[in-house]
Formats: structure tokens, sequence, C-alpha cells
């Protein structure tokens, strides 16, 4: 029987997410699906709008088998280093044979021409990327042409390198270097992405797929109603529970206070030893907190947001902050190594057999207690639950610490 792997953050689950399981079962050939989900926080620098626990059982309600949690050191991270530490997982589990992912292209094999060129770092890419740059090009732009010249052979340069400025063609890009640079026999797929675009804040007036975003918008201000046109059946009765039960929903400004506190206590040399706080942002940020209209995470983003900087790298640096991870926990040389373990999240009556064959398989310890073993990474994964669930609507310990207190989920 193959087993698909997917990376995803389910935030939350809705008629999309259905849409591309199903398409990669069917492309793939595979009986099983182990995903690779985030824990609380997000790649774009986001808290999710409900605990990875329930996120966990959309996943599960939908039929995925297995849950694993990519841990925070690699969810919070720009693409290279969120797909290098969410495909070292999949490959780690020696059980996963295909990798499916979403794309604005739908078609592999560009996409694996480009990553081939890519995981390489020839010398001919980085005299490409020279050459271009002192013609005057960004760098975004010299990289994408260099590579695309190289990659193109014979086809249109231009058509592949237009190819890496969408969002979802260079998140896939970088699993499949991923894959590349792993030597993984896990085999890739892409499915073509439908309705509306990941960004698109407004909710379609047709149809049951809407962005992610739009359903966000509506979850927090409509409740888990005003979203039930575009998420399972499943999802809908999750999400009323945590919004009944005051663990849901949360956002960014759910956090303004500690984060604010840990601007104000620290100094900006102290700010400077964080994690993407680079380029003399520890000033910035500093400085702005004198004039800002209100004391709120948005207005800090807008205080301190330049043409240099998208809010996502600030978001993300926002949450290094909060959690304190220091640069020198995550430089290249140590993301480059890898997760340390395989955490699982949940699974069903499949997935307990998948994880019985990891037993044989894996090439890291997998942990269905944390009581199983230690690692730092493991322990920024309970912190970062920790003070997720500080900023619940309705605090508890029981949820803070429920990465303790709760088995995985088992269905």
């Amino acid at each position: 029987m193959k087993t698909l792997g997917m990376i995803v953050e389910y935030n939350p689950l809705h008629n999309g997410h259905v849409h591309h399981w199903e398409e990669s079962l069917r492309i793939t050939g595979a009986q099983r699906t182990v995903a690779v989900m985030s824990g609380p926080f997000l790649q774009r620098g986001e808290p999710a709008i409900t605990d990875k626990w329930s996120r966990t059982e959309m996943a599960l309600a939908m039929g995925v088998d297995l849950v694993l949690e990519l841990p925070v050191a690699y969810a919070v991270q720009p693409a290279e280093w969120f797909a290098r530490g969410a495909v070292a997982l999949l490959h780690a589990t020696g059980i996963v044979d295909a990798l499916s992912f979403g794309s604005e292209s739908g078609d592999i094999a560009p996409l694996r021409a480009l990553a081939r060129v890519l995981a390489a770092e020839s010398a001919e890419l980085k005299a490409g990327i020279a050459q271009r740059l002192s013609s005057g090009a960004s760098y975004p732009a010299a990289y994408a042409g260099a590579a695309a010249a190289l990659a193109a052979e014979g086809e249109d340069g231009a058509a592949l390198a237009a190819l890496m400025q969408q969002p979802n063609n260079t998140l896939g890009l970088h699993y499949l270097i991923a894959l590349e640079r792993l030597g993984s026999t896990i085999k890739p797929f892409t499915v073509a992405r439908t309705g509306s675009g990941y960004h698109e804040a407004a909710a379609p007036t047709d149809g049951v797929i809407a962005s992610a975003t739009a359903i966000r918008r509506l979850l927090l201000n409509g409740g888990p109603e005003a979203a039930s046109p575009y998420i399972p059946a499943a999802t809908l009765e999750i999400l009323r529970r945590e919004w009944q039960a005051e663990r849901a929903p949360l956002h960014w400004e759910a956090f303004s206070q500690p984060l604010l506190n840990a601007l104000i206590t620290r100094s900006p040399q102290q700010l400077a030893e964080l994690h993407e706080v680079t380029e003399g942002l520890e000033h910035r940020l500093r400085q702005s907190l004198y004039t800002l209209p209100q004391p709120s995470v948005e207005a800090l983003l807008a205080a301190i947001k330049t043409r240099r900087y998208t809010r996502t790298k600030l978001q993300r640096m926002c949450t290094h902050i909060l959690l304190n991870h220091a640069k020198t926990d995550m430089t290249p040389a140590e993301l480059a190594k890898g997760p340390g373990y395989i955490r699982v999240l949940g699974f069903n009556r499949a997935g307990r057999e998948l994880l019985a064959c990891m037993k044989q398989t894996a090439t890291l310890p997998v942990w269905v207690k944390l009581s199983a073993g230690s690692h730092p990474q493991l322990d920024w994964d309970t912190a970062a639950a920790a003070i997720y669930a500080a900023g619940m609507p309705r605090p508890a310990i029981r949820d803070m610490y429920a990465d303790y207190l709760r088995p995985p989920i088992m269905v």
C-alpha cells in the first residue's frame, strides 16, 4: 500500500484542503496519508486560529491517518527552512512514498527542473546571479532568472522564471529542493489550486471554496456559522466546540501584552540576539514604542513596516521575540541538522499500523508521549504551546500544558 505525505497548517481545514487531499490520493494512487502539521504558530508568523489538537481532529475527521507535528523551529521560518524541516520529517518516517502539494502551475515537471538547478548551487548559477545583479536586477529577479536560464534547456526561460513569482509554486519548489538535497526516494506530485487565492480576503458569493484568509476573517467577525459554506461539517462542529469552550479564536492581538513587555524590557542589544531581528530592526522596534497610537500588535507592525521588509518577515520576527528564540539556536548550520524527533499528534486505526511500521523504518526517535525523550527543539515546542494557550480567550493550565497532560488523539 502506498503512503501519501502532505505538509499542512489547516488554519482551519476547509473545502479547498479536502479537494487537495482527494486529488492527491487520486494522482498518487496512495491508500494512506501522513500529514506533517505546524503547531501553534505558523509559517507566516501568525498564531493559529485554533490549537494544534483541534486541527489534528479536523485532519483525522477528513481521512488523514497519522498527524505529526512540525517543530516550531521550522514552522515559523522562511520557505526554505520550513520546507527543509517538513520534508526531512516525512523522509525520516521511512514509510512515505509520495509527497503532494498545491501549486498555481499544477505541473510538476518545470518545478522539478528548477529544483535540480537550485539544489546543486552550481558555479554557473552563482555566476548567472552575479551577472544579473551587476545589470541592476533585484536579488529575487536575478535568482529566478539565473535558475530559469539553466533549467530551460531550450524552453522558455521567462516562463520558468515567472513560476517562481507565485507563492505556492515557490513553496513547492522548496519542497522539491529539500527532496533533492536529502536524496529522498519520495516521489513528488502537485495539484493545481482551485478557487480563491490564499490571500484573497473576500469570500466568494458562489461556490464552496474560499481562501484561508477569507475564512479566518469570517470566523473572527461572525464565528463558526459564518464560515460554514466553506468548511466540512466536521470542521464546523470542532470550531463550534472550541468557540463554546473559549479556547478560540486566537489572533495576534491576544499576544500584544507579552510581546510589548518583551520589547520594553529588552535592550536593543538583547533584541538583536533574537532570531530574525536583523539589520538594525532592534532600534526601529524600540523607537516605535514611543509613538504607537495604541498598544497593539497591528499598530506595532504598521510602525515598523518599510518597503524593505514584508509583513510576513516582521510577523515572524515578532513571533521569535515572543518565544525568545535566540539567533544562535537557529543559524543555517543548526537548522540544516533537521528535526531531532518525530512527534505524534494523532492517528486512526490505519495510523496505528503506520506507527508500528515506523518502529522498523524511522531514522529519528518516534515520540507518542513526551516522557519518551528530550531535545532542545521539544523544549521550544512545549514553551510555544504554553504561550499560545495563555492567549486563549479563557486561559487554562490544562491547555497551557496539554503537551504533558493529554495523549495523542486517537479515532
